[in-house]
């Protein structure tokens, strides 16, 4: 028990002593953790829209009018015996306006039209949305010449919003590239500040380290309250990062996810918030007594 003591208050005596470099990697700590701490929600809410958006997306295949019914169902069927397809829905002329009203901003539009414009259609949905560019080239088929040639006389011509998939998921890309270089240099710029911190210690302790050398005390020993201040550091920063994520949660991101869909797909994410703050505690708690270890091992020759 004397040991655990002795080692605590050597370790608080020595972070007292480094003041500037204690607080300088108590700061980089909090940083690292707030950043991360909304990096890593606002990958997931982006990931869960993708998500989202990909399991809406379909490709339609306009009708001719005055398809009949039983054309339709037979179109229908060799659409749904294609690999890939999951499902297969009839749109009719009127669902396809009322569709396209709910959408529009100004009604009138297509208030004022005197015809029904749009054709009826089969909207067909892939269990992967990858695939739907090859279901459309299936159902569409080629002739020799390269013409046009569906597998079902019913269908004129096909139309998509595959564009905005495309766009979505290279936005999403890149967040996670961005995510990963900024965790990467946040991670290092602790470890270097903490190790840092360690270092000033061990040189301003140097004869008191070589003393205690001499009288036969072990690796540990010596080590110990070194690995405490690492700890130490790794604990107030995350603590203090903690206080400021729920903070923001309780007062921005909260209130914003009752009016703003985008703020409202975090609860869909993977990592809940308690879960995330305890990975960002541990990890900011690990992350600082793994700087120390490093320091030591390179520093401190016993």
């Amino acid at each position: 028990m004397s040991r655990i003591v002795f080692f605590f208050s050597e370790a608080f005596r020595a972070l007292r002593r480094n003041g500037a470099p204690t607080l300088a990697a108590v700061v980089t700590t909090v940083v690292t953790v707030v950043l991360l701490g909304v990096l890593i929600p606002i990958f997931q809410t982006a990931q869960a829209k993708s998500d989202e958006v990909r399991g809406e997306l379909n490709v339609q295949f306009a009708l001719y009018d005055g398809t009949t019914s039983a054309e339709v169902a037979a179109a229908k069927g060799k659409i749904e015996a294609i690999p890939g397809v999951s499902e297969v829905t009839y749109i009719s002329k009127q669902e396809a306006l009322t569709t396209l009203k709910g959408e529009l901003k100004d009604k009138s539009i297509v208030e004022e039209l005197h015809t029904n414009p749009l054709p009826a259609s089969l909207q067909v949905k892939a269990t992967d949305a990858s695939d739907l560019g090859q279901i459309e080239d299936e159902v569409m088929g080629r002739t020799g010449s390269g013409k046009a040639q569906p597998i079902s006389p019913a269908i004129s011509n096909p139309f998509s919003r595959q564009q905005s998939t495309a766009k979505i998921e290279k936005v999403t890309s890149a967040l996670k590239i961005v995510l990963t270089v900024i965790m990467a240099l946040l991670v290092l710029a602790s470890l270097m500040l903490v190790g840092n911190t360690i270092r000033l210690s061990i040189f301003t302790r140097r004869r008191e380290v070589e003393v205690m050398r001499l009288v036969g005390a072990t690796r540990w020993f010596i080590r110990w309250p070194f690995v405490i201040e690492g700890v130490v550091v790794g604990f107030l920063g995350g603590l203090i990062a903690i206080i400021i994520l729920w903070i923001g949660k309780v007062t921005i991101v909260d209130p914003l996810s009752d009016t703003n869909s985008f703020a409202a797909a975090q609860h869909n994410g993977t990592i809940t918030f308690p879960a995330l703050i305890a990975i960002l505690f541990a990890a900011s708690i690990l992350v600082s007594t793994i700087g120390s270890g490093v320091t030591l091992r390179r520093f401190l020759r016993v």
